[in-house]
């Protein structure tokens, strides 16, 4: 499993509403905002970091051998390329390995960090995608998510891909799904996955900010 993780270093994936393009640099103080709001801080049971210890996080992350992270871009802003990158972000999803012993079980974890994005099929898609990507990529056959027990909406998400509860924790406030892939499992969740696209993300980056040269008549 070494390095596996790091696949999606150059990967950039493409929706019907969503891109989702590796979390590098250029992302961190966008996500730092966003991780300085009580509610998400709440929702992801996360401390508040300092900007440079986001710098330090990220880095981590890139280099992890058992995280794989995306950022979620708004489809329809990333295709003008007049507007940053970062203004296109919208939240973040990640894959990561919790059993050394077992490669093939993994934790997913999504985040809608801008408010009004929320309600409008963006987890779905994106955990669609990214259970894909998973399954067909990294070799995962188990998922597991933990929801804080407040958040139903999320909770009813998962449990239409077929999650199921597996435990609960008073203590941590949050419930723990999970869902073995099998093939009713990826005829239910998956479906046609035509829409989904691969490319390579620093190709697709330099084609976006290549400046705009007009056709001489």
């Amino acid at each position: 499993m070494l390095l596996i993780m790091r696949i999606n270093e150059d990967t950039l994936l493409e929706g019907e509403k969503v891109v989702l393009v590796p979390y590098n640099a250029d992302h961190v103080p966008r996500y730092h905002q966003w991780m300085c709001s009580p509610e998400l801080q709440k929702l992801t049971a996360s401390e508040p970091l300092t900007l440079e210890q986001e710098h330090d996080m990220q880095r981590s992350w890139r280099e992890d051998d058992d995280k794989c992270t995306f950022i979620i871009l708004d489809k329809q802003k990333w295709a003008d390329p007049s507007i940053p990158e970062q203004e296109c972000m919208v939240g973040d999803v990640n894959i990561f390995l919790t059993d050394p012993s077992d490669p093939s079980l993994a934790e997913l974890e999504i985040m809608i960090a801008v408010p009004c994005y929320r309600g409008k099929g963006l987890g779905k898609e994106v955990t669609r995608m990214m259970m894909y990507y998973g399954v067909h990529k990294l070799g995962i056959q188990k998922f597991e998510v933990k929801i804080g027990l407040d958040n139903k909406i999320t909770i009813a998400m998962f449990k239409k891909f077929h999650f199921q509860e597996l435990s609960i924790s008073e203590v941590f406030r949050e419930v723990t799904l999970g869902v073995t892939v099998n093939e009713a499992l990826q005829k239910h969740v998956f479906g046609n996955m035509d829409f989904m696209l691969q490319r390579e993300y620093g190709k697709a980056r330099d084609i976006r900010q290549a400046p705009f040269t007009p056709l001489s008549l």
